[in-house]
């Protein structure tokens, strides 16, 4: 009696999220350096637009275009370190998510593939990504199922800095884009500071938060092997506790 063949799902297998980790690290360490320059290019822009709406201090137009480019040159370097920390850190995201999926598969709410789409579709990439961060952050525990989350605050400090440096940088950039005068960049400037700081906080959050998940995963795939446990609760594919 001849039986057919059934091609079987390759099951998953994990991948190390060390590398990608420490180059991610690595770019936002420039992305905080930049923030830190476009912090004292405002300043010094605030400073200079002082004098000039005052009418005290000899203030001539080389300072105030000294001011302006060391305004877009950190703008620039901010651009490029966004960019390059934005498609490696998704690159590594998608890693994680992956290695879940060999962990505790049934603690997973969305398939690995929107640890990248999640973040491409408007206004639903300020939530989906998050969830998922969430579901990964359990499933790389030692225990899956157990009622506490582990680096939960990490990660909503995260996520919710993250959301208010973004909004809040459109709003300084509108603001000094559209001043007329010279108390309206000098006002301007303060915003562009306070933006920076806001986004320098939320990228150190994020190195910490990219640190424990891929330190979290790493001393589970040492602990022994990456076998999905059975739950003792719930059954597979009811609900997780504390989510």
């Amino acid at each position: 009696m001849a039986y057919s063949s059934i091609p079987m799902k390759p099951l998953p297998v994990l991948r190390s999220p060390m590398g990608l980790a420490n180059a991610v690290t690595a770019l936002l360490a420039v992305v905080m350096l930049a923030d830190v320059l476009h912090i004292g290019a405002a300043a010094y822009m605030r400073s200079v637009m002082g004098d000039v709406a005052s009418g005290t201090g000899d203030v001539g137009r080389d300072a105030v275009q000294r001011a302006d480019t060391a305004i877009a040159a950190s703008s620039l370097l901010y651009l490029l370190g966004v960019v390059g920390t934005a498609t490696l850190f998704i690159i590594w995201f998608h890693r994680v998510r992956h290695n879940a999926e060999v962990f505790a598969p049934d603690t997973q709410r969305r398939t690995p593939g929107w640890a990248i789409g999640g973040w491409f579709i408007p206004f639903a990439n300020l939530v989906i990504p998050r969830g998922i961060a969430q579901d990964v952050l359990r499933a790389s525990q030692s225990d899956p199922y157990a009622a506490e989350l582990r680096h939960h605050r990490v990660l909503n400090g995260w996520w919710g800095l993250w959301i208010l440096s973004n909004l809040f940088d459109r709003f300084a950039s509108r603001e000094y884009d559209t001043a007329k005068d010279p108390q309206g960049f000098h006002d301007a400037a303060g915003w562009l500071m306070a933006g920076s700081a806001l986004d320098l906080a939320a990228a150190v959050l994020a190195v910490l938060f990219v640190r424990k998940l891929t330190a979290a995963q790493n001393a589970k795939a040492m602990a022994g092997p990456a076998f999905p446990p059975v739950p003792p609760h719930p059954a597979a594919g009811g609900p997780v506790p504390g989510v």
